[in-house]
């Protein structure tokens, strides 16, 4: 069978499958199913289905992941997540846009701890987006900037995309973790200076209201109990990575640890909390892993069948500019996030744009931070984006889709323009791995 039609009896399957409203997990398994018989020898092709999805899951690889998820779902469910975003609101004191800066600074803080994009837009969204429609906040600066700094959980560590898409494209863990510290920084910065100087020059964008005065010490007290202990958590991931005292493992590892060491010193701990935390991570855990035990067997299967070598050579024999290859594979990416979620993208396209990645000799680190980069814009963009169905659904009923759609558009310009710098200069994503790399 040509390369072509084994891609779209596969990649077409799949996705045929996923418009009819099967699980992810479930549209991947119902293809690899068929392609096994055709490619892999039937019925014996059907028994290493099996194999594939016990080795896929067996991995020692992705150990952080589960990790990663118990860690934000302790800090979320105990309400230590939410006295620090408190913690922060109050440093603004009389800043134009107030609520808004500490969203953005309250996103940048519980990405650092939680891993999750959705999980950080639902948080912010139900915790200040009343307050900001109480005050008379306009749309673009108190539901967009919720949205916009969600998505930085996907780059700034622990974050489980990274963690996947590293065990998928084998690109080390580490290194990606690292790699993302500096574009996601880059995005809470940008997003607060442009609310910011938005509220500076149209002051009835975020309505002034006085702020009970208090003294300086009593507006930093909460942020020194409540932040800078927490923030620990992120320098032992991210400080026990790069200092090579840690694996990825062992410092998630450490990660979930100290989340449930900080709920017991803010006598936030009970074993109520504690099974609550540890039935969701398993239900996060076991979607994932079914998704990627799917994949796994999907991509061998794809590689047995010689549709990915024929695509790679195909590409490679019309001498390319490695860039166009590059923007060609960031759109489609951008274009799959209307309708597709993060995981999905990752296990569909990643088959296909490692080797072509490799073969025009990208450095994979800087790739998977642009890859990374560009699925959480495209979480973001109308009309499907994971991150807007958040917002919809924490936000007050009368808010409508349309609403929530003119309030993000400026964001998405704004990180657009931050993957653009990104490509052009990628020591942005490269010199933190660099550091444990050389």
């Amino acid at each position: 069978m040509e390369w072509y039609w084994v891609l779209a009896l596969l990649v077409g399957g799949t996705l045929s499958l996923m418009l009819l409203g099967l699980p992810v997990a479930f549209a991947f398994f119902g293809a690899n199913i068929v392609g096994a018989w055709i490619f892999l020898g039937g019925g014996n092709g059907l028994v290493q289905v099996g194999r594939n999805t016990v080795d896929s899951v067996a991995s020692f690889t992705l150990a952080p992941l589960l990790m990663f998820i118990l860690m934000g779902e302790v800090l979320f469910h105990s309400g230590v997540a939410l006295k620090a975003i408190d913690a922060v609101e109050r440093l603004f004191k009389r800043l134009p846009g107030r609520l808004s800066l500490a969203a953005v600074g309250g996103g940048v803080l519980f990405s650092a701890l939680s891993g999750s994009s959705m999980a950080n837009t639902a948080l912010l969204g139900s915790t200040l987006l009343p307050e900001m429609r109480r005050r008379g906040y306009h749309p673009s600066v108190s539901m967009g900037p919720i949205m916009a700094v969600g998505g930085v959980a996907m780059l700034i560590p622990p974050s489980n995309m990274a963690v996947l898409l590293g065990t998928v494209s084998q690109i080390p863990i580490s290194y990606i973790l690292l790699g993302g510290i500096i574009p996601g920084l880059m995005i809470g910065a940008a997003h607060a200076s442009f609310v910011f100087v938005r509220c500076v020059l149209n002051p009835s964008l975020a309505p002034p209201y006085e702020v009970a005065d208090m003294p300086f010490a009593e507006r930093v007290r909460p942020f020194l109990v409540y932040v800078v202990p927490l923030l620990s958590l992120f320098v032992v991931v991210v400080g026990s990575i790069l200092g090579g005292i840690a694996t990825p493992t062992e410092s998630a590892a450490l990660g979930a640890a100290g989340a449930v060491l900080f709920t017991v010193i803010y006598r936030a701990f009970s074993v109520g909390m504690l099974v609550k935390s540890l039935k969701q991570s398993a239900v996060i855990s076991a979607m994932m892993l079914f998704i990627i035990a799917g994949s796994s067997t999907f991509s061998q299967i794809l590689a047995f069948s010689g549709a990915t070598r024929e695509l790679v050579a195909l590409v490679s024999a019309t001498n390319p500019d490695p860039m166009v290859v590059l923007l060609g594979m960031l759109a489609i990416l951008l274009l799959l996030g209307m309708f597709m979620d993060s995981l999905s993208m990752i296990l569909l396209t990643i088959p296909f744009f490692m080797p072509m990645a490799t073969a025009l000799g990208f450095d994979l680190i800087w790739f998977g931070i642009l890859v990374l980069f560009a699925i959480e814009i495209s979480g973001m963009t109308p009309p499907f984006g994971m991150v807007l169905f958040a917002m919809k659904s924490v936000a007050p009923p009368d808010t409508t889709t349309a609403m929530i759609y003119r309030s993000i558009y400026p964001f998405v310009i704004i990180e657009m323009s931050l993957l653009a710098l990104i490509i052009l200069v990628p020591e942005l994503a490269t010199w933190l791995p660099g550091l444990i790399r050389s």
